[in-house]
């Protein structure tokens, strides 16, 4: 299956994520800080990254654009416990937005869906097909 990076400040949510994905045939790795998470990518080399939005120590949205920076082509699924965000221009980098839950089938059918497109050499993308290079501003 795929290596998953879970990005999120809160224990129980990292250990239910692992858990429940580890059970699914995932490789998974969690971390509770931003500060390190291009470091760590580099060093595990996910196929996803599960990112939390409101982390204690740093925006989700700012690491987001950090890791499009770096990593254009890493799949990244921001989960939160907000829904706010969707709307938010910076949550359009991402390559799929999912409410928290304690069902995870939403999730699960997220980290699908971006394992398959990019096996197939495609990105998905929750809001819009995607551009040939980096995104352009348009703000």
């Amino acid at each position: 299956m795929a290596r998953i990076l879970v990005v999120d400040d809160e224990e129980h949510i990292r250990r239910f994520y692992s858990e429940e994905l580890a059970d699914e045939g995932h490789k998974v790795w969690t971390t509770a800080t931003g500060h390190e998470l291009l470091r760590i990518i580099d060093s595990f080399q996910p196929e996803v990254v599960v990112l939390d939005i409101r982390l204690v120590d740093y925006d989700g949205l700012d690491l987001l654009q950090e890791v499009r920076n770096k990593h254009y082509d890493l799949p990244v699924i921001l989960c939160t416990a907000y829904d706010t965000y969707k709307d938010d221009e910076r949550s359009i980098a991402a390559n799929y937005y999912v409410v928290k839950s304690f069902d995870l089938s939403a999730l699960k059918v997220a980290i699908q869906k971006t394992i398959e497109a990019s096996g197939s050499g495609q990105q998905s993308s929750l809001h819009s097909p995607p551009k040939a290079g980096p995104p352009e501003a348009d703000f």
